[in-house]
């Protein structure tokens, strides 16, 4: 009876899952001024993007179109990868009081959460990103979501989703801040809690249990979490080990919170794929990330929403968003010198999720030439997701994620911000007239 049942669940999971969301419209033939492929770094003039079938079947100037395509002409725009962005919490947004924002989370039920999360997937999607990796979410909160878009529940980008990220008993990714005893028994495994090798080492494997896609540590102190040093490690040498050795064995990627630089030092040894925020890294650390191939993703949009003079904070957390601030320039500066590889991340949910873009530009503040920055949000992010071949370049075969911008990008980082037409698997999501620039 068991066997039985299990059996039509699957077949209704699968059925679901395999069930297209929309009908197959033929051809479709996407014309623009322009293409960024995401492979150069340069903008090739004229061209088409060929549809069929939801994947990208030509791109070029000189694509022939089949005379029953449809073609959608975007006149004078450029045509992109979708973007994907390597650092997302779906599951929350902050606003300008950390404290009301801790009051109005404990108050939240979790079907509300999700339905909160449905919102911020679908202004992420809307602005251009086809692709995210959320990590870290209460209550499975974002492999939920991920189930539900992609089986038409919803509309979203697609989601690799990790679950709970995994820490330290009263660390960065725990529950501090509180007396003892008001929730109850202490976290655990279901809240990514654990303690020694072997204890994290179950953790990942809880987290692969209910469908994590990647795994998300916290290897040192946090801004926004009470309780903790920013820069201090907060896992041993033993447990990043055994986190990215069982992560690996079952084919996950492991994404490491990391401010200070002896706790990245730690996970880039133990074998993590990316550090994320690297706030207070040294021209050591960053060498062995280079010897390694260990990403960078440094989240400066974050930077932004934790600004002390625009958000009410906790003294503690004040102290520690002043010092995160001076050190992103130093970090980022020194990283693109060592030609460390990035990827964009935004650690929407501390900024307004649907802002994702403006990510591109504070990578060129900061040091990244325009096509250095597209890239890192299409072809190298894809390449840390382990995507490479579905997605983050306009090929043929690949997923046809496809997004247009204003003018060009090259000449106009921030024309990004200003997506007007999205297109996620083949299937139109957006198509607006074109913004203009501020002035």
């Amino acid at each position: 009876m068991r066997a039985a049942f299990v059996a039509l669940l699957a077949l209704l999971f699968w059925g679901a899952a395999a069930a297209p969301a929309h009908a197959d419209p033929g051809d479709i033939a996407l014309r623009a001024a322009r293409i960024f492929d995401g492979t150069s770094d340069r903008v090739v003039a004229g061209g088409v993007v060929l549809i069929r079938n939801g994947k990208i079947a030509a791109v070029g100037p000189r694509v022939a179109v089949p005379a029953d395509a449809q073609v959608i002409d975007l006149g004078d725009a450029t045509l992109l990868p979708g973007f994907i962005d390597a650092h997302v919490h779906l599951g929350g947004e902050s606003s300008q009081d950390w404290n009301k924002d801790l009051v109005d989370g404990l108050r939240r039920t979790v079907p509300e959460a999700t339905l909160r999360a449905a919102s911020f997937a679908r202004k992420t999607l809307r602005a251009g990103f086809t692709t995210v990796r959320n990590v870290g979410s209460s209550d499975f909160i974002d492999i939920g979501l991920r189930n539900g878009i992609e089986a038409g529940y919803v509309e979203g980008p697609r989601i690799l989703a990790a679950g709970s990220a995994l820490g330290a008993r009263g660390g960065h990714c725990d529950g501090t801040g509180f007396p003892y005893g008001l929730f109850g028994a202490e976290s655990g495994l279901k809240d990514g809690i654990a303690s020694g090798a072997d204890g994290f080492r179950d953790a990942v494997r809880f987290n692969h249990k209910y469908g994590a896609d990647v795994i998300k540590i916290c290897a040192t102190g946090g801004v926004l979490s009470l309780g903790d040093d920013i820069d201090t490690p907060q896992l041993t040498d033993a447990e990043m080990r055994a986190i990215v050795d069982e992560a690996h064995r079952l084919r996950r990627k492991v994404a490491a919170h990391a401010h200070g630089d002896s706790g990245a030092r730690a996970a880039v040894t133990a074998g993590v794929d990316s550090i994320e925020h690297g706030t207070f890294l040294t021209r050591a650390t960053f060498e062995l990330m280079k010897q390694r191939g260990t990403y960078l993703v440094p989240t400066l949009l974050a930077y932004e929403g934790i600004n002390p003079d625009v958000r009410k904070m906790p003294p503690e957390l004040t102290k520690k968003a002043r010092a995160a601030i001076a050190g992103r320039a130093a970090s980022m500066k020194l990283a693109i010198t060592l030609g460390i590889k990035i990827a964009l991340g935004t650690d929407a949910a501390v900024t307004p999720h649907g802002g994702n873009a403006r990510e591109f530009g504070l990578m060129v503040r900061y040091g990244l030439t325009p096509a250095a920055a597209l890239r890192a949000g299409t072809a190298a992010a894809a390449d840390l997701l382990g995507i490479a071949d579905q997605a983050g370049t306009l090929a043929a075969g690949k997923v046809a994620d496809v997004v247009a911008v204003p003018g060009n990008p090259l000449d106009d980082i921030s024309a990004t911000e200003r997506v007007f037409f999205v297109m996620k698997g083949g299937a139109v999501v957006r198509n607006d007239p074109p913004r203009p620039a501020k002035r």
